[in-house]
């Protein structure tokens, strides 16, 4: 699937839209500044996929700070059968400059 503007993803979030929200930045990253997001560092997404498990078909949005494991996670994901998964472009340093 194609990749996601933070613009777009905040029309999506304020809105309210459903969708897996996933963030692949590490613990102490997400716990300095998370947007509600289900929080899998990157190097753990292989060990924890289970906790995606059944899910494979439905939208996952996945960001990190600048959008460049976040696009590593999209790539794995898609490795494994999750067809819609999307990459924030620019990550949450963008996300936050809007």
């Amino acid at each position: 699937m194609e990749d996601i503007t933070v613009k777009e993803l905040k029309e999506r979030l304020d809105k309210g839209d459903k969708f897996i929200f996933l963030d692949v930045r590490e613990e102490w990253e997400y716990e300095d500044d998370n947007l509600g997001a289900i929080n899998i560092p990157l190097g753990e997404l292989p060990h924890r996929l289970d906790e995606l498990e059944g899910k494979k078909d439905e939208e996952i949005i996945i960001h990190c700070r600048s959008g460049a494991r976040s696009g590593n996670a999209k790539k794995f994901l898609e490795t494994k059968g999750f067809s819609k998964a999307r990459n924030v472009l620019g990550g949450i340093m963008a996300y936050r400059e809007l």
